[in-house]
């Protein structure tokens, strides 16, 4: 059974993290790729994956917002947003 202890805040990567990895993947790697299958279909599996990974912390946002728990956006392991405008 999990505790009934409701955190004030939650923290997750941003969003932006999954943005540039999937451009950089989408125009460079696959473009530098595209051409031999060996590596174009891991690179594909990849992007699908990382796609999949930003769905799922989508989901998890709805339901710690249904929750009434906030969303603390990081932006490295070292801070938060919020101790960076302190």
């Amino acid at each position: 059974m999990i505790g009934k202890y409701l955190p004030p805040s939650v923290p997750l990567p941003s969003h932006i993290h999954y943005e540039l990895l999937l451009q950089l993947l989408e125009q460079q790697t696959m473009a530098a790729t595209y051409q031999n299958a060996q590596f174009r279909q891991p690179v594909q599996e990849l992007i699908v994956t990382l796609r999949k990974a930003l769905s799922q912390q989508r989901q998890l946002e709805q339901l710690l917002k249904q929750s009434d728990i906030g969303v603390e956006y990081q932006w490295s392991t070292q801070k938060s947003i919020k101790d960076l405008k302190e």
